[in-house]
């Protein structure tokens, strides 16, 4: 198996969310971030990195994992697709990874047994990228081999992987009714109520 990253991206401002800090909402026995992390530590994964941006000084002391790396990107306001960048920049510098898995802090739902799918189907599709699969497009949870980090270090603004996940060789994976983003009050709210 290639020597994969796990990339959890975590570093908006959550400007929908009432002027609450969305990584740090309760989740479970710990919050969103910490189930992520907890989520991407069931895997066989070489490293977890964390990329922190806005709130960076509250939200890193609540990461207890000793074996988190955190990165704080102070760029962050110029979109995801350069915290992504940032992210595979330093993974690059490590020069020891063969594959990144980027997923989001705010997504619950998808737990280790789906990304334990998406790390299967890639150990057995190498090289091509996995993603995962939304009503009218692809997205993350997605893991790009390394052919790919030049392409993910060159994003910019606000779209994220999006045009990688438009080439020909990816395979995407439809997680049916995991699929939630929790991107406002209301939705953790609702979210929370039901857990």
């Amino acid at each position: 198996m290639d020597k994969v990253a796990i990339l959890i991206l975590a570093a908006g401002n959550s400007s929908r969310m009432e002027d609450k800090i969305k990584q740090l909402l309760p989740w479970r026995q710990t919050t969103l971030l910490g189930h992520a992390i907890h989520e991407a530590k069931k895997l066989k994964a070489l490293a977890i990195y964390v990329v922190l941006g806005a709130n960076a000084e509250i939200i890193k002391p609540t990461i207890s994992e000793k074996d988190v790396l955190i990165l704080e990107y102070k760029y962050w306001k110029q979109g995801i697709g350069t915290s992504i960048a940032f992210g595979v920049q330093q993974l690059v510098k490590e020069n020891k990874y063969d594959a990144v898995l980027i997923q989001l802090a705010d997504q619950p739902y998808l737990d280790a047994t789906y990304l334990q799918q998406l790390f299967n189907l890639y150990a057995n599709n190498n090289p091509v990228i996995i993603a995962t699969k939304y009503r009218n497009s692809k997205g993350v949870p997605a893991i790009f081999n390394k052919d790919y980090f030049l392409d993910l270090i060159n994003l910019n603004g606000d779209t994220g992987a999006k045009a990688l996940l438009k080439f020909e060789n990816v395979i995407a994976i439809d997680p049916k009714e995991k699929v939630v983003d929790i991107d406002t009050w209301e939705e953790y709210q609702r979210y929370f109520r039901a857990e």
